[in-house]
């Protein structure tokens, strides 16, 4: 079984079905949203394909838009409803897991559609159901609006004075994008952000994936591929330093009434706090399984569960982008084959 039909989920159903299994008698997928896309669908309306972190191909089919101008959140899906009509993989949804239990040697899949009985699982849940915005004193006080990256409306519909945080690519994104249309942004990161001249290519994404994976073989929480990675120069990012947009300041200490204060009593007005504070893993429905180890994260050998080797992870730790979802995704299809062919070697 596969749940979660976002890039990861696609590059192992995929990989199952060029396997010999076949959908239905061989293997269900398993998917959360009314239709294809994944993460994709739920992207801000503003951002467009060629504005996007690169789009890779799935196995087997060319992502080639006619329009890189067009919002992502459409042309994605688009390329994931092609993709699932091309290898026939019969994605079931909306269909909502609550839970994933260990049943006499197989594993039980409990959801809102029925219970399913599987010998293997590929987990492909992603992150993007979980957005995670740290507690800070006063946010209860405060009378403007707080909102998450995810559930940005474009930045017509937010406020003249907007604080963002977050030291991800997506917060420098969302800066650029609402500059030309408040009268103040403020941008503030805990840490003090690192720039990356030159192209961002497949050295650097190997090296980046390299860094999450020790963690996740180690047993600690993952952090994101995004948060190794650096901040691409781009050119949009060189003008944005220029011009000011992008002149960071210390994370503040609390939030006020009317917006944020730091440690030495400097205070910035604020009619919204936008946080682009990331996500975490959606893994809550193996948690009967108890994969997770002393360390706050579930220990990886490749994509398998070492406490359970029955489960695989993808769209988790190093393969939670496009930079290793693939990779992930058809390498658990081929320990699942092995595993179903001959399950005491495996």
């Amino acid at each position: 079984m596969v749940i979660g039909a976002g890039q990861a989920g696609l590059s192992a159903a995929s990989g199952l079905r060029r396997g010999g299994l076949e959908p239905g008698p061989g293997f269900v997928v398993l998917d959360g949203d009314d239709g294809p896309g994944g993460a994709w669908q739920h992207r801000w309306p503003t951002l467009r394909v060629d504005d996007a972190h690169r789009i890779h191909d799935l196995p087997g089919l060319t992502f080639s838009p006619a329009d890189p101008q067009r919002p992502a959140n459409e042309v994605v899906p688009e390329y994931f409803a092609a993709y699932e009509d091309a290898f026939d993989l019969r994605v079931r949804r909306p269909v909502h897991v609550s839970a994933v239990r260990d049943d006499a040697g197989d594993l039980r899949v409990e959801t809102d559609a029925g219970t399913w009985t599987a010998r293997a699982l590929i987990n492909a849940t992603g992150t993007w159901t979980r957005p995670f915005v740290p507690h800070y004193p006063g946010a209860a006080t405060f009378r403007g609006r707080q909102l998450h990256a995810a559930d940005y409306p474009g930045p017509q519909e937010l406020g003249k004075w907007v604080v963002v945080v977050g030291g991800g690519t997506t917060a420098v994104q969302l800066l650029l994008e609402i500059a030309p249309h408040a009268s103040s942004t403020t941008w503030v990161t805990r840490r003090e952000p690192r720039f990356l001249d030159g192209p961002f290519d497949a050295e650097h994404g190997r090296a980046a994936v390299a860094r999450v994976e020790e963690r996740v073989r180690a047993g600690l929480a993952p952090q994101s591929v995004v948060s190794v990675t650096g901040l691409v120069r781009t050119e949009a990012v060189a003008e944005g330093l220029r011009n000011g947009v992008l002149d960071r300041r210390p994370m503040f200490s609390t939030i006020t009434p009317d917006g944020v204060a730091w440690a030495d009593g400097t205070t910035e007005r604020a009619d919204v706090i936008l946080w682009a504070t990331g996500w975490r893993p959606a893994v809550g429905h193996l948690a009967p399984l108890r994969l997770r180890g002393p360390g706050g994260g579930i220990a990886l050998e490749g994509t398998r569960a070492v406490v359970d080797p029955r489960v695989h992870l993808v769209g988790y730790g190093p393969s939670a982008s496009t930079i290793g979802a693939n990779r992930a995704g058809r390498a658990a299809a081929r320990e699942v084959l092995a595993r179903l062919r001959d399950p005491v070697a495996a």
